[in-house]
This record gives C-alpha cells, structure tokens and sequence, in this order.
C-alpha cells in the first residue's frame, strides 16, 4: 500500500549524498512498531483528535519545518492535506503532490460527497497551488488531467525490493494443490466477488479445463469494513468449499478457497513463494505494489487493465481479465494460466521477474524522484 511505498521510497532518498528528508506523518496503532522500519529516518508524528478517518492533528503543521527546500505530500482528501497546503502558503516553497491513484475517476465516485466537500473545502486549492505531481502511470497522468489540473505532471512508478534470485523450486510447487494467490487489502474496489464468481465457473464439475482441481484460491490481506464476510458467504452461495489459514500450514488441501487473514514479514514472502500464480482483479489501483512484488518473486500474473501495468502484458509476464459491472467482464486470462504448462507459467514468472530489474527497484525509482527534485530546484 500507499505506507510500503512511501516508507521504501524516502529511506532509499536519504541515501542518496547530499540529500536529508524530513517525514512528517499521524500517529497509528503502528506508529512504535514501525519505528525502526523508517531508520535512519525518524518521523515527527501528530497525535489524532477527533474522527481518525479524517485525522484532525494540530501539532502536525508545527512539525513541518520552513527551512526544508522542497514539500512532498501523498495525503489526499483528508487534514494531512491541508496541513500542508498551509505549509505551503506560509514557505512559498515548491510542492510535489502525489495522488497514488486518488484522482481515478473510480475513486473520486467512492466516498463521493465526502470528498466534494473537502474538495470545496481546501483539497483543490492544495491541487491548484500544486508545483508538480508525481504520477505513477501514464494512465494516473490522464486523471489529474482530467481533473482539471494544468501544472507539470512527472510519472514516477512505485518500485519494490528484490528478494535473492529464485529457483524453479521457489516459483513452481510439486506437492498439494496449486496456489493462485490474492494478496492485499479485503474491499469491493479489488474486484474479488467477480474473481470468485468466475472461480466457481472454473471449479464447476462442466468445465472444460482440466486442471482446475489442482488449484486452489488463496485471499490474504486485511479486511476493510467487512467484506471478507460477504465473500464467504458468496462462496457458500456459490457452492465453492472454504477453509481458512491455521497456524503454519494450510488446512484441508481439498478447499476450493482459503482465507489467509493479514501476512506481513516472513509470513508473507512464504506465501508468495508458494504461490505458483498471482491475482489482481481490482476495480481501480493507482500501481499495485502487490503485482509488482509478485513479479519480483517470479510469480505469473493474472489482472486487469486498471493495474495501469501495461508494460506487464507487453513483456508477457501478466495475462489480462476483465472485471466489469455491466456483464462485460472476461476471465479467461485465468483460464489459459490454469491450462499453461508448468515450464510456461516458470517463463512467464521470469519475464515479470526480469521487467522489475530493468525499470521498477527502488533505486531506480528514487534516482527518478532525485532528479524531479534537482530540476524543480533548478539544478
């Protein structure tokens, strides 16, 4: 998510000579744990009052310091937001403002009213005075355009850390089931009800492909507001057997899905490197770390155009589907992966695995940011 990216992004930055970032940020529930995770980097935090979704923090402007060169905000709709629009017009320093996907007209719809009265509010003249925004795709560059906003636009994709270089036993299993894997965030917006509506399709007894019961769906991640609950019960409506996630090994092989629950650290590298496939069939993504750490795993993938990915289908490492409200959705990217040779979907993995080396580590996106810095500075 927005933190992972956020958190790898300004730590590789402060490595750089001749370069200092400030972090600035709300106090969580995770603020202590994630401490050491930010060093050498150590973040002045507000404290929360009132309604946390909208993270009202008077101490957090006092944090933000004028004798910074540049301003850096990924908070959109909420007070962080306006906190540093009020930096902003107190410095007259340069702002870069990166929207991680905020802008997509799917999620502007989302929490709509919500979101014109902070727009009316103080979101668009943050907007407005923006110096520069960072996109992430060529796609998220289209809705701040659309948007209305006129100021320089820089694409700048997430990146992710390799692990060491995997063996064809890492991304291929020989025992138990096949593992399709979802990792990420439990809401309507990542498209998993149509995901699990074509999974029946494909478990059911009629269909024509062969392998499908040696497959099995794995959906981890945490869930928001509730909504792994009505995926269960969608699968009992579907007829699909559920288990879930116990302990350090997976209960009944013979489960169609199986909910994980959250992964984070090592439980989450083991489960993609059990995983021979990867799923991200969302709505709406600004770029999905998640695809992009599968790929880093070897792992092929299957998703849709609004990963704003493109780059994935042109090298071969990902296979599309189409998750559509209007009964234009298609699955059969999911189908051709199940009916793939093992060797092809290992080739697959590799293609994804060599596109994040050429363009998306964190090295390579952070000289990108540098540069973005060094030319709104003036050199």
């Amino acid at each position: 998510g927005i933190f992972e990216a956020e958190l790898a992004l300004q730590r590789q930055l402060a490595q750089f000579s001749g370069v200092e970032v400030d972090v600035v940020a709300l106090r969580d529930e995770f603020t202590d744990a994630d401490a050491p995770r930010w060093l050498p980097l150590k973040p002045e935090v507000g404290e929360v009052m009132g309604p946390r979704g909208f993270g009202f923090s008077p101490g957090l402007g006092v944090a933000m310091s004028s004798g910074v060169d540049v301003g850096y905000c990924a908070a959109l709709w909420k007070y962080p937001a306006w906190a540093f629009l009020d930096w902003q017009k107190r410095t007259g320093k340069p702002a870069v403002v990166a929207p991680h996907g905020s802008l997509d007209a799917w999620a502007l719809q989302n929490s709509k009213w919500k979101k014109r009265i902070a727009a009316a509010i103080f979101k668009d003249r943050q907007l407005r005075n923006a110096t520069c925004f960072r996109a992430l795709c060529s796609a998220e560059a289209d809705s701040i355009r659309a948007y209305g906003l006129k100021q320089r636009i820089e694409i700048v994709p997430n990146g992710v850390a390799l692990p060491e270089v995997l063996t064809t036993e890492d991304t291929e299993r020989t025992e138990g089931k096949k593992r399709l894997l979802f990792l990420g965030r439990i809401h309507p917006k990542k498209g998993l009800v149509g995901a699990l509506r074509a999974w029946a399709d494909i478990q059911n007894s009629k269909s024509k492909i062969q392998n499908s019961k040696q497959w099995q769906f794995v959906i981890a991640g945490w869930d928001q507001g509730r909504h792994e609950g009505e995926l269960r019960a969608l699968c009992r409506e579907l007829g699909l057997k559920v288990c879930s996630f116990q302990g350090s090994v997976f209960s009944r092989e013979e489960a169609d899905v199986v909910f994980h629950g959250p992964a984070f650290g090592e439980e989450k590298e083991v489960l993609l490197r059990s995983a021979s496939a990867f799923i991200l069939p969302s709505l709406s993504e600004g770029l999905p770390m998640s695809v992009l750490e599968a790929w880093a795993y070897g792992l092929p993938v299957v998703m849709t155009p609004e990963c704003h990915l493109p780059e994935g289908f042109a090298s071969q490492a990902a296979l599309e589907i189409r998750n559509g409200k209007t009964g234009n959705s298609k699955w059969s990217g999911i189908q051709w992966l199940l009916d793939m040779s093992d060797s092809n979907r290992i080739e697959m993995g590799r293609c994804g695995r060599r596109l994040v080396e050429e363009k998306f580590t964190w090295p390579k996106v952070a000289a990108q940011m540098k540069q973005l810095y060094e030319e709104i500075l003036g050199g």
